[in-house]
């Protein structure tokens, strides 16, 4: 079974008196332990499509099926327990809170999962010390670099051990060798954790770090295609 199974989904808007098709009619299936890059131009649906995939919004008509369960008319609160159980996300502005230490940004979806105070922190370490943060785990997001940020998303992202991540421009507020860093990073989620990794960007050489890249045109998949791995030769 698909971690992922995506069936003729559609998304529209109503803006004043017009209805704003914005995704006519996706279909699609991601296996565990993908690594799936989502293109597309600016307006084309991608965001929109990631809202849906990520628990974020739903769709207007159409099934999503996410690990066996059809999330496609579930309520806000059942939306949220699933993301909080099933899903990670990486955000462009990182989206820490700035007054607080870095463990402790980790910490936040524990918190939300009611996980004990002593467990929470020794599991926020952890998952600082896959990133590589080990010693800056008391440090506040202004102590530290864009990337050194990124990665304390990444590590929020994974603490609850959630099988997905979903990545929005994650590389948009940095420079070129930290985009490399992290995106080394993902790959090393992906293919030595065996997470299963979504990325959103508009940027061709980020997403060739992905082994499946989907184009995006006006709300339809425009292409499906498997990529060479830049960095192992491999598909």
């Amino acid at each position: 079974m698909p971690l992922i199974e995506v069936k003729n989904v559609k998304k529209s808007y109503l803006v004043g008196d017009m209805n704003l098709n914005i995704l006519k009619g996706i279909s699609l299936e991601v296996e565990r332990g993908e690594f799936v890059a989502i293109m597309g131009p600016s307006g084309s649906g991608k965001s929109t499509f990631m809202n849906i995939l990520g628990c974020l919004d739903k769709p207007t008509s159409g099934r999503y099926v996410l690990d066996g369960v059809d999330v496609s008319k579930m309520k806000p609160d059942q939306l949220a327990e699933i993301r909080n159980k099933k899903i990670g996300f990486v955000f462009q502005g990182f989206n820490l809170l700035s007054r607080t230490s870095a463990v402790e940004n980790v910490e936040l979806p524990m918190i939300y999962a009611g996980v004990p105070a002593e467990e929470r922190f020794e599991r926020a370490k952890k998952a600082l010390e896959k990133v590589g943060l080990k010693e800056r785990m008391f440090h506040q997001p202004s102590q530290l670099s864009g990337g050194q940020q990124q990665r304390v998303a990444i590590a929020r992202a994974i603490v609850n051990e959630a099988p997905i991540i979903f990545a929005d421009e994650p590389t948009g507020n940095l420079d070129t060798k930290m985009s490399i860093e992290i995106m080394r990073l993902f790959l090393k989620l992906n293919e030595e954790m065996g997470r299963t990794i979504i990325l959103v960007t508009h940027e061709e050489d980020i997403a060739q770090y992905s082994k499946r890249i989907l184009r995006v045109v006006d709300g339809e998949i425009h292409s499906d295609e498997k990529v060479l791995n830049r960095l192992t030769g491999a598909e």
